[in-house]
């Protein structure tokens, strides 16, 4: 049984990862940030739960020990946990930006380096997912710093995949679009953005976390062996429209 690390893994995006991962016949390693999100997983078997931030590095390297002192090293990273920020290009200052590279750039740029560290010590192929979006490849406002952490993890992969091509360690991009995550519910409130967004997307209505979920687990999988560097937009057509 192949192991996975998922970061964010309580909410959104990452619960769902999670779930179809497991119910593939992975076993997860899942960092949640809030305790309060553990309780999701309680009827889930082949799952370990580590409380914590991406942030926090030491966290990330006792999660990679501790699969390998239970022989079971994870071969799988996921990386979804990211904070999202809109705020005027204006009144965007240094600690803004700050805050939020170091969670959505500088800690998956660490939590790589020791995942493929650990997979070449071990002599082992791996896979990586970056979680990305389509606002790192397009124009959004008042998201310019968010979108340019997306961007960058965009071409961080692209960089890590030619690289680590050598070592067997893969590394792929998925991009969503407009999904129903926490956000969701309080967005389509606002009636006539909502109608701007589903009048926008090509397939006219927005993306299920379980969409996301099932391209990252054929990204992590060995179905995808031939994949690398890649960046797939899961935006109902957004992009290409």
């Amino acid at each position: 049984m192949k192991s996975i690390l998922v970061t964010g893994a309580g909410k959104g995006i990452g619960l769902a990862t999670t779930i179809s991962l497991i119910n593939e016949g992975y076993f997860v390693f899942a960092l949640i940030k809030n305790k309060k999100d553990n309780k999701k997983f309680k009827n889930f078997k082949n799952i370990k739960i580590f409380n914590g931030n991406v942030n926090n590095i030491k966290k990330i390297s006792s999660i990679i020990e501790y699969s390998n002192r239970v022989k079971n090293p994870i071969t799988g990273l996921v990386n979804n946990a990211g904070i999202r920020q809109r705020k005027n290009f204006l009144k965007i200052g240094k600690k803004d930006l700050e805050n939020i590279f170091e969670t959505n750039f500088f800690s998956v740029f660490k939590i790589m380096q020791i995942f493929s560290k650990n997979l070449i010590k071990k002599k082992m192929k791996g896979s990586i997912v970056n979680i990305a979006s389509i606002v790192g490849q397009s124009g959004f406002s008042e998201l310019s710093a968010y979108g340019s952490t997306k961007g960058a993890i965009i071409s961080l992969t692209k960089s890590f995949a030619v690289e680590f091509a050598k070592k067997n360690i893969r590394a792929n991009c998925v991009s969503p679009g407009f999904t129903k995550t926490s956000f969701y519910e309080k967005f389509k409130k606002k009636k006539k953005l909502y109608k701007w967004t589903i009048d926008r997307i090509p397939l006219a209505k927005w993306g299920e976390p379980s969409d996301v979920a099932d391209t990252v687990c054929f990204l992590i999988s060995d179905k995808s062996n031939y994949i690398n560097g890649e960046n797939i937009n899961v935006d109902g057509g957004w992009l290409s429209a």
